[in-house]
C-alpha cells in the first residue's frame, strides 16, 4: 500500500479513475433503459406463473400458447418421464452433493448415458451438468497450447468459452462456407492438432450445416471433427440422432455433444464418442471433474426420455409437418425469414429493427403467444429476430392460431 493512503480513501480514488468494473455494460445498460423507458414490457424477463403443458402456460395472467421454449418434442410432461423423475427422488434423494469422480456417479448416471450410447450407437458416453459444460469440458480438455480449432463463425457461445478456456489457436470462417474452412485447415501448419468445430442446426436461424461436404474436407486435412447437435437431436435423421445422421456422415464425426434442455426436455450435457481412448476424459476434463454432478430424478427422468426419443417416428414426422405449414404460413403473409426453406424445428422471424422487434414480441404476448426476442451481438449481422421454436405436441389449429395471431400483431405494429 502506497504510505499515507488508508484503506477507506482507496476505492473512492480507484472509483474516481473510472474504475468501475460495471461500466462496461454501460452502453448495454442504455439500451435497455430505453427501451423499457417507452412503457415496453421487459422482453427478458417474462415470468410463467404456471405451465399448463409443453404448449400452454400462464404469463401475465392469460393463458399462452409457448413458441419459444426449444421443447421440440414435448418431453416435459410426458408420464413415464416424470414417474421416472419421481421414483428416483424418492429412493435417491434430492441431490448427490458430489462431482462424478468422487461420490457423484449413481446407478442413475451410468443408465442415463447406457441411454445415450444406445441412441447414438457409438461405445462411449459422457453426461455433463449442462450442455454448455459438455462444449466447455470438451473442447477445453481436447485442444490446447499448440493445437489449432477451426469453427464456424456463428458457434454457440459455449463452443467459443471451450475455445478460449483451451488456449488453442482458435480460428473461425464464414458460415457454412466450406470453402473457406478448407482455406484455413491448408495454412495451419503441418503435425500441428487440428479439430473442427461444426453445429447440426444453427439456434439463431435455425439453418443447418452442410456437414456432408465439411466433414470429408476436415478429415481429408487430418483434422478432427466436432458436431454439436443440441438443436437437432431427437427429430433430425431416420433415428433422431441429428443432422449427421440424416446426412449419412454420423460414422465419421469423432465427438457428438448435445443437450438435454431441449428435445429431451431436463438439463444437462453429454458427449459422445467412438474414440478408443475417449474415457480418460473422466479424469482431465475439468468441468466435469470439478462440478457437482446432476440430480438423481434429473438423470433418471433423461434416461426415460431418451429410450423413448429412439421409438418417436411419429412425433417427428408431425413436428416437420408443422414446421413445414408455420414456414409458408408466415412467408405467405410478408414476413421476412431466416431460412428460405424450412431447415429444422426453428423458424426466425427477421425484425426491421430492436424497437419494433420488441413491440411485436409485446404484441404477440398480447395476443396470447410467446416467442423468443434475440437481439446483437447473438445474432448474426446485428439482426433483431423473432424467434419461433416449434414442439410435435403443438396441434395443427395452435399453428393456424398462431398464424393468425403474427398477422395481426404484424399489421398492428407495422411490420407487414
Amino acid at each position: 500500500m502506497s504510505e499515507g493512503v488508508s484503506q477507506a480513501d482507496r476505492p473512492v480514488e480507484i472509483h474516481a479513475a473510472g474504475g468501475d468494473l460495471f461500466s462496461k455494460f454501460d452502453p448495454l445498460i442504455q439500451m435497455r433503459e430505453g427501451l423499457l423507458a417507452s412503457g415496453q414490457l421487459d422482453p427478458f424477463s417474462l415470468v410463467m406463473e404456471k405451465v399448463l403443458s409443453p404448449t400452454r402456460a400462464i404469463c401475465n395472467g392469460r393463458e399462452t400458447i409457448l413458441l419459444g421454449t426449444y421443447n421440440y418434442m414435448g418431453m416435459t410432461f410426458d408420464p413415464d418421464v416424470i414417474a421416472a423423475g419421481k421414483q428416483a427422488l424418492d429412493e435417491f434423494g434430492a441431490g448427490t452433493t458430489g462431482s462424478r469422480v468422487l461420490n457423484g456417479t449413481y446407478q442413475g448416471h451410468r443408465e442415463c448415458e447406457d441411454a445415450l450410447k444406445e441412441f447414438y450407437g457409438m461405445d462411449h458416453a459422457m453426461v455433463f451438468s449442462t450442455g454448455y459444460q459438455a462444449n466447455l469440458g470438451i473442447i477445453s480438455t481436447i485442444a490446447g497450447k499448440g493445437d489449432y480449432i477451426v469453427l464456424d463463425i456463428d458457434s454457440h457461445a459455449s463452443i467459443w468459452d471451450g475455445c478460449k478456456l483451451g488456449d488453442a489457436e482458435i480460428v473461425p470462417f464464414k458460415h457454412n462456407d466450406i470453402e473457406a474452412m478448407e482455406k484455413r485447415l491448408k495454412r495451419i501448419p503441418a503435425g500441428a492438432g487440428k479439430l473442427v468445430i461444426l453445429e447440426g442446426v444453427y439456434s439463431m436461424l435455425g439453418d443447418i450445416a452442410p456437414l456432408k461436404e465439411m466433414i470429408a474436407v476436415a478429415k481429408a486435412n487430418g483434422a478432427m471433427v466436432l458436431v454439436d447437435e443440441a438443436h437437432s437431436m431427437g427429430f433430425i435423421g431416420p433415428n433422431g440422432r441429428g443432422v449427421a445422421e440424416d446426412q449419412g456422415v454420423l460414422d465419421d464425426v469423432d465427438f457428438v455433444i448435445g443437450t438435454f434442455s431441449k428435445s429431451v426436455g431436463t438439463v444437462g450435457g453429454f458427449c459422445v464418442s467412438n474414440h478408443p481412448k475417449f474415457e480418460i476424459m473422466r479424469l482431465v476434463c475439468r468441468p466435469y471433474v470439478f462440478t457437482a454432478s446432476l440430480p438423481p430424478s434429473v438423470v433418471a427422468t433423461a434416461a426415460t426420455s431418451i429410450r423413448k426419443l429412439m421409438h418417436s417416428g411419429n412425433k417427428r414426422a408431425h413436428l416437420w409437418k408443422n414446421s413445414r405449414v408455420l414456414h409458408a404460413g408466415l412467408k405467405a403473409r410478408g414476413f421476412s425469414l431466416g431460412t428460405q426453406t424450412p431447415q429444422s424445428a426453428i423458424i426466425a422471424v427477421i425484425m426491421p429493427d430492436l424497437e419494433r422487434g420488441a413491440a411485436m414480441w409485446e404484441a404477440l404476448l398480447r395476443e396470447g403467444l410467446y416467442v423468443n426476442l434475440a437481439r446483437p451481438p447473438a445474432t448474426p449481422a446485428n439482426m433483431t429476430l423473432l424467434r419461433c421454436s416449434l414442439c410435435a405436441e403443438h396441434t395443427g389449429e395452435q399453428v393456424e392460431t398462431v398464424l393468425g395471431m403474427f398477422e395481426r400483431a404484424g399489421k398492428a405494429v407495422g411490420i407487414i
